[in-house]
């Protein structure tokens, strides 16, 4: 992990649930400076001006998030920190959640006391037992130092977090779903409108759901403030994001670096570049439910704005990196049966529209498609894309499209050759020739 200028993360001397390692970092000097005197005014103003961004996928406001929950005319409220990572080449909430959980402990503080919360959650994956772990020792300590529970440092303030096992699945971590399966039913997203958990959330009362890596941001900004987070990033995207950096590189991990900070640099420096001698074919910047960019446009700024403007987007920042000797329509393939599998299948057109992507494709990976094939996957596409109650079906549809946009000529080929013709070229890879 690598940063220059301020840093959402600093290195502990100790356990990553030793509370003491914390507090020499800083640790939970917010929470008592909010306690001691701070209103939800200060809190929210002070992150307008660091122009904090979501880092859970939108890049929305988070300063203008949380004006709205404190004035929001429903006097009861709730708060989530949804924890529900779960998408192909996204594991940057993982490592926080394990090296980090008084950081983000301290952040889910300060967002309950601000949304006044009746109740307060960290809806964690079900496979996360470690970080769970980590989290409960956490807990337990900042109780014990009297900072979480009754009567916090003789305030009078009463908060309690509770941890929400969650389902596991992808489609639970979209925010609705997940208050849904909170509530005991499917974890299905939610018709829209109301689009949004500020108006209608938890128990159908207004309801902050944050991120694990924004929430993360929460006391940094409030013990330094906000000038010292915008010291670094852009003009729109100020401060540092972590990235999820997997796929085809020397040094797979997660890297703190400025927003802003060319993709170029996050492969080539921080990742090792490609190993083998290869080439990055394309990459798929916020995952896979975005589109690829290719070999030629590395230079790129890892930031929202520029990456959307680019025709793609950030996400979460699960960057995958694909090599030369990697078949594209395998790739896709690889992920149409993820978005197939994760489909809850409220919705007919992503019910029907995912199988029917993943079986087109499986199709011509096996050298038995046709042309029509190819034209019938942009029509279905064009049908499903945008009809979800989430996004799920867009980023199948999207993913189909810039496969097909930017490597149309290894579907053509497949076709022609009635075979993959990347099938041997891969086995020589693996097999280090």
């Amino acid at each position: 992990m690598t940063a220059a200028g301020p840093r959402l993360l600093e290195k502990l001397d100790g356990q990553p649930w030793d509370i003491e390692a914390y507090i020499r970092t800083g640790g939970y000097e917010a929470w008592k400076k909010y306690l001691a005197g701070m209103s939800r005014e200060d809190v929210v103003n002070e992150l307008k001006k660091s122009g904090l961004r979501g880092r859970g996928g939108a890049g929305f406001p988070t300063g203008i998030k949380w004006d709205k929950i404190i004035h929001h005319r429903t006097p009861e409220h709730y708060f989530v920190c949804n924890a529900g990572e779960h998408e192909p080449g996204t594991f940057k909430d993982r490592y926080l959640l394990k090296h980090h959980p008084h950081q983000l402990l301290e952040g889910c503080l300060i967002a309950a006391h601000t949304a006044q919360a009746k109740a307060s959650f960290i809806y964690i994956n079900h496979d996360y037992n470690e970080e769970r772990k980590h989290l409960e020792q956490a807990m337990a300590q900042a109780k014990a130092k009297g900072l979480m529970g009754k009567n916090i440092l003789g305030t009078g303030v009463d908060l309690e977090i509770e941890l929400f096992t969650g389902m596991g699945s992808y489609v639970a971590g979209e925010e609705t779903a997940m208050l849904e399966s909170m509530q005991g039913r499917p974890a299905m997203p939610r018709q829209k409108p109301p689009f949004y958990p500020t108006d209608f959330g938890l128990y159908g009362k207004p309801t902050l759901v944050n991120n694990v890596e924004t929430l993360c941001n929460i006391p940094r900004i409030l013990h330094m403030g906000a000038s010292w987070f915008t010291q670094v990033g852009t003009e729109k995207c100020p401060g540092t994001m972590l990235f999820s950096l997997s796929g085809a590189v020397t040094k797979p991990g997660v890297y703190e670096l400025p927003m802003g900070t060319p993709l170029r640099t996050l492969i080539e420096e921080c990742g090792g570049g490609v190993p083998g001698g290869r080439k990055v074919k394309a990459v798929f910047p916020g995952g896979p439910s975005f589109s690829m960019v290719t070999d030629d446009q590395l230079d790129l700024p890892m930031e929202f704005d520029a990456l959307k403007k680019a025709g793609t987007g950030l996400g979460s920042a699960g960057v995958i990196v694909v090599d030369d000797a990697t078949c594209m329509v395998a790739q896709t393939l690889k992920f149409s049966n993820f978005f197939k599998t994760e489909s809850c299948g409220q919705c007919p057109p992503c019910r029907m529209g995912t199988n029917n992507l993943a079986t087109l494709m499986t199709k011509i990976e096996n050298g038995e498609g046709t042309q029509k094939d190819l034209d019938s996957l942009l029509q279905l596409c064009g049908f499903v894309k945008g009809t979800g109650y989430c996004t799920l079906v867009t980023g199948a549809a999207v993913l189909v499209q810039s496969s097909l946009k930017l490597f149309r000529h290894e579907f053509d080929e497949h076709i022609a050759r009635k075979r993959c013709p990347y099938n041997s070229q891969m086995a020589a890879v693996a097999a280090g020739h």
